[in-house]
């Protein structure tokens, strides 16, 4: 089973609740508070492109890579009329990251990172970033917390729209936490099912400044989910934001 390949066609009818304009504001206020201005973004693991094209409406030129072609297929797809450069969409993992040259910040949002359930590819992920962003340049990435993890653990969720029925069974081990996912598309008079696998795993706060300082970034900020102060306790998700030393 491969993630993302018969989710990615109903991900935005399902994920109707993420609120992309919300998390663009705040990006945009750590971008403001970086060292150098933003021009030119990543956005990696980019899914099907929503917070991509909203980036680029706000007027940043952008670079985004995902590792599913049918998420890619979908962001590409949705072809936005920016008033500026459309995005580039490129098909690469992460910890494979390969670009034309080096870009002002990079951004890595929805906890996408917890994908990375090798510590080596976390590892190689961070230093192909280092290669492409620019000195003094900004990462910003978020993670699910092991309380979130803690929570989901054992949990049956449930997504459904007019066409699309959806059901996630989560179990969470070993710092792993294991989606199985069961998807119901209407096709006409019939539905048509199919199982996806998704794993993520925990890092917790010391491992990826470890890992952050080890790949050359510094200036480490830890923040609570959307805000400008730290996390606080039993916070679900947090934000990173380092620089490219």
């Amino acid at each position: 089973m491969n993630s993302y390949r018969q989710l990615a066609f109903s991900y935005d009818e399902l994920t109707g609740d993420v609120a992309y304009e919300r998390r663009a504001d705040y990006l945009e206020k750590l971008f403001r508070r970086a060292a150098m201005p933003v021009h030119t973004v990543l956005d990696l693991a980019c899914g099907t492109g929503s917070m991509t094209w909203l980036l680029a409406r706000r007027g940043y030129e952008m670079i985004a890579v995902d590792g599913s072609a049918d998420m890619l297929a979908v962001a590409m797809a949705k072809a936005e009329d920016v008033g500026g450069e459309a995005p580039i969409f490129l098909h690469q993992s992460m910890h494979r990251l390969d670009l034309y040259g080096t870009v002002d910040a990079a951004v890595c949002c929805l906890d996408s990172l917890n994908y990375l359930t090798r510590p080596d590819d976390l590892r190689r992920t961070l230093e192909r970033l280092r290669l492409f962003i620019a000195p003094g340049g900004l990462l910003v990435f978020d993670v699910n917390t092991e309380e979130k993890f803690r929570m989901m653990d054992g949990q049956v969720f449930l997504d459904e729209t007019e066409d699309a029925y959806c059901i996630w069974r989560t179990a969470y081990r070993r710092r792993i936490c294991t989606y199985h996912v069961d998807l119901f598309r209407r096709c006409g008079a019939l539905w048509h099912r199919s199982e996806e696998l998704h794993r993520q795993r925990y890092y917790d706060r010391q491992e990826l400044c470890d890992a952050l300082a080890a790949a050359g970034f510094g200036r480490v900020r830890v923040y609570g989910d959307c805000r400008m102060r730290p996390p606080r306790q039993g916070e679900q998700r947090v934000y990173f934001s380092c620089v490219r030393l």
